[in-house]
Order: C-alpha cells, then sequence, then structure tokens
C-alpha cells in the first residue's frame, strides 16, 4: 500500500490527469471552433502544444524516477 503514495505514483497519476485533461480541452475545442470560434480554437490549441512537448519530458522523467533504486 504505501507504494501507491511513493512519489513516482503520484508523479505518474499527475500526469495521466494531464492527458486526460488534453483530451477534454481537444474535445472542447472542436466543439468550439464548429461553432465558429477560430480564434478561440486557435488559443486552445497553442497551450495544447505546450502539454504536448512537456508530455513526452514528463514521461521520460518518470521512466528514469522509476528506474533508481
Amino acid at each position: 500500500m504505501a507504494g501507491e503514495y511513493s512519489l513516482s505514483d503520484v508523479l505518474e497519476r499527475m500526469y495521466q490527469n494531464q492527458l486526460a485533461l488534453e483530451e477534454a480541452l481537444m474535445e472542447s475545442t472542436l466543439h468550439v471552433e464548429a461553432q465558429g470560434s477560430v480564434e478561440i480554437g486557435g488559443n486552445v490549441r497553442g497551450a495544447l502544444w505546450t502539454i504536448g512537448e512537456n508530455a513526452g519530458h514528463i514521461k521520460q522523467g518518470l521512466a528514469r524516477l522509476r528506474k533508481t533504486p
């Protein structure tokens, strides 16, 4: 049970939350753009790009953290 609250587990769950929020934002963006709000959609896509860029770095960091004894 202690492993459920290890630093790597907590960070992994935060990463999973980030991915879920990214997906929800993309769905909302598609809806907003379909309603004609292209500028708002573009702004959100910029934020989503940043999330995507950071996701790989976070995943690599988690992998390294899990390897550490």
